[in-house]
């Protein structure tokens, strides 16, 4: 199976800045070994387990997904902060668990902790395979219209 801790940034045009953060741990698996993920749901006590549609009819694998950030915060981040990766996820981790530690805080409803936020976002997992665009230009520049484009 894979494991991801994951901060998508979503256009949503009816919050504060038009996008928002939804931080959310998920774990994918073959079917034939649906009963480690639900394991790992009895486990932490949340999520659920659905199909990976996301990723074409073609695609078989469930995935197990929390993105309750009260689940995040109370079972997923203080599961790994009592038992820490050893592989290199755990910078991952480290990320996504200051993100949706600020996120509690409420720090993402001011200008400045969003900008802080989306860039921490940005920069996980390998700075992620769907952020080779400019993403602080289309994000963190706001409402203002991009005089740069021909009309």
């Amino acid at each position: 199976g894979e494991g991801s801790f994951h901060v998508a940034i979503q256009r949503n045009p009816s919050t504060r800045f038009g996008w928002q953060l939804v931080p959310e741990f998920h774990v994918s698996q073959n079917p034939e070994r649906a009963s480690i993920l639900e394991l790992l749901q009895i486990r932490l006590g949340c999520g659920r387990i659905r199909p990976n549609a996301g990723s074409g009819s073609r695609d078989k694998a469930l995935v197990y997904v929390v993105r309750n950030r009260r689940d995040l915060m109370t079972k997923v981040i203080a599961f790994f902060e009592a038992h820490p990766l050893l592989s290199s996820k755990g910078l991952e981790f480290t990320i996504f668990a200051s993100i949706v530690k600020a996120m509690n805080q409420k720090e993402h409803l001011s200008k400045a902790g969003f900008d802080g936020l989306v860039e921490q976002a940005l920069h996980m997992n390998g700075d992620g395979r769907y952020r080779r665009t400019d993403w602080t230009t289309r994000i963190l520049r706001g409402h203002t219209p991009n005089t740069d484009q021909d009309p």
